[in-house]
């Protein structure tokens, strides 16, 4: 298991929240995963050998977020 902070710059509300937490439902190897907006960070706990950090970026972005 690896857990990775993510920066996201341009989450502002819970709804930026709810929104990238709901990657969970469409890669496999989540384990668990939790953001603030209020810091700005979203941590992703998740399975190497199912799932890949350049995979999560890439989900992060595809929601319209900037991943750093």
């Amino acid at each position: 298991m690896v857990k990775k902070v993510f920066k996201i710059p341009d989450m502002h509300c819970a709804n930026c929240v709810m929104r990238l937490e709901g990657i969970e439902d469409d890669l496999q190897g989540i384990l668990e995963i939790r953001g603030s907006y209020h810091r700005q960070t979203l941590e992703v706990s998740y399975d190497e050998t199912l799932l890949s950090e350049e995979e999560i970026r890439e989900a992060i972005a595809g929601l319209g977020y900037t991943a750093q």
